[in-house]
């Protein structure tokens, strides 16, 4: 009869880690049921809500758009000028003007005016009002120069722009996959929880009947418990990376929502990528690279601003002034149009020097620009080789997986021919887990690497 339990015991635990094999790898090929209700979350679809809604990216977006507000104003300098000052006072006390016996000369009637004469001015209000409307006329070649380097002060905007979208979209990447890894990791412990509660259960019934030792079934309840608590673990962690992503994405980081799996052999596969091509994008697609280029380009245009400071200022100007309340003899308005010129004739050297500045923050600007195009090649090649490095690792991964899963099976059928010990095949579903968790880490390493060489090339998704 003892005989006869300890088979049929032999037949049930075989049947459950068989299951356990088969189920684990339905997780590898199978998307986790989604709630009904739920927000299936893809990652393109989660890379567009980040463009759009993350606030460090529209924090860029308004600094371009402040950009084209001082490229606006610039334009208007090229304009006439329009200016108007007025003054009202109130006379504290009063001035007198002496006019000498014939100032103004003589007249048949006799000197004008005919005797010494004291006006005395008024205690009442007075205004003046002077307007003037002045057109630059030289100083137009420095101010379209000013628009120019303005607009490169734009571009630059619109690169760091660029860049900032590019690394929002990499830690979406990164966020999206993670959660992804801790979903299969999950799912996993799932399913090995499943296997050992129901170990426990009947390795419990048999040790009442004295089938089993009750080591054994401690052997059970101890990994039971140890399954449990990396489960808790797994879903803390998957809890935290959601509400990272949500931040990513510029929402409320209490949203609920699920990630598609999709297949993941194709989100596995790496194209056949050239490293030369991929250095040649990366130089042409990197904004750090476009704003090196920019910033020699503006260094320049500051450059050939400085020098138009050598030529004097000529503005065509129209005044016109008007008073009010003065004495008569104050003219009641004056009106001209005229030219108006400023030059600095000796300034002991200093816009030589200043020039001089300029020029050596051009050679400045063209020595970063080879150190970022350094850089990025350096990034590129480094980014290569990871994902090559986890290609192969990921590659490792899977057949120790493929191994550790036959060999659970084969252990499983020598315990039911009592070849072995339940302890040992225990053992066997142990490592199958952790394989089954170091080939979704690897899926993970793999994912992420893939990320940053697409950031490292400069593509925006």
């Amino acid at each position: 009869m003892p005989g006869l339990i300890r088979s049929k015991i032999h037949f049930l635990i075989a049947t459950l880690l068989l299951a356990g094999v088969a189920g684990s790898t339905a997780l590898a090929q199978e998307p986790m049921l989604i709630p009904p209700g739920v927000e299936v979350l893809t990652l393109d679809k989660a890379i567009d809500l980040a463009l759009i809604n993350n606030r460090s990216a529209k924090n860029a977006r308004l600094e371009t758009e402040k950009s084209d507000d001082r490229t606006a104003a610039a334009r208007t300098h090229l304009l006439p000028v329009f200016k108007l000052n007025a003054g009202l006072s109130k006379p504290l006390s009063t001035f007198d003007t002496t006019f000498e016996k014939g100032v103004f000369g003589t007249s048949p009637s006799g000197p004008i005016p005919n005797e010494d004469t004291v006006i005395t001015s008024s205690l009442n209000p007075t205004a003046a009002i002077v307007g003037q409307l002045q057109q630059p006329l030289s100083q137009l070649h420095r101010i379209k120069l000013q628009i120019k380097q303005q607009e490169m002060a734009g571009e630059i905007s619109r690169a760091q722009l660029n860049a900032t979208e590019q690394a929002l979209v990499n830690e979406v990447k990164r966020a999206y996959y993670a959660i992804l890894q801790s979903q299969g990791a999950a799912q996993a412990a799932e399913a090995n929880i499943k296997l050992y509660r129901e170990l426990d259960r009947v390795t419990g019934e048999y040790v009442v009947q004295q089938v089993v030792l009750k080591t054994e079934l401690m052997d059970v309840q101890t990994r039971l418990a140890k399954a449990e608590y990396e489960l808790l673990t797994v879903q803390n962690q998957w809890l935290a990376q959601r509400e990272q992503l949500n931040h990513l994405l510029g929402r409320d980081v209490r949203t609920e929502f699920a990630v598609s799996s999709g297949d993941e052999t194709a989100l596995a596969v790496m194209r056949e990528t050239d490293l030369v091509s991929a250095r040649e994008r990366a130089l042409a697609n990197r904004p750090e690279v476009r704003e090196a280029k920019l910033r020699i380009e503006q260094a320049k245009l500051d450059k050939r601003i400085k020098k138009s400071e050598f030529i004097p200022d000529v503005s065509l100007t129209v005044n016109y002034a008007t008073t009010f309340s003065y004495s008569n003899f104050v003219p009641r308005s004056l009106s001209g149009v005229g030219v108006q010129v400023e030059w600095e004739v000796f300034d002991w050297g200093r816009k030589k020097r200043e020039v001089a500045e300029k020029g050596k923050s051009i050679d400045q600007a063209s020595n970063s620009l080879l150190d970022a195009e350094s850089e990025v090649l350096m990034e590129v090649n480094t980014r290569f080789r990871q994902m090559q490095e986890s290609r192969q690792l990921l590659k490792v991964a899977k057949l120790a997986q493929t191994q550790a899963r036959a060999n659970v099976q084969m252990v499983t059928y020598k315990y039911r021919l009592d070849a072995v010990l339940l302890k040992d095949v225990l053992q066997a579903q142990t490592v199958m887990t952790n394989s089954d968790y170091d080939y979704q880490k690897a899926l993970l390493t793999f994912w992420t690497a893939k990320a940053d060489f697409e950031k490292a090339i400069g593509e925006s998704k």
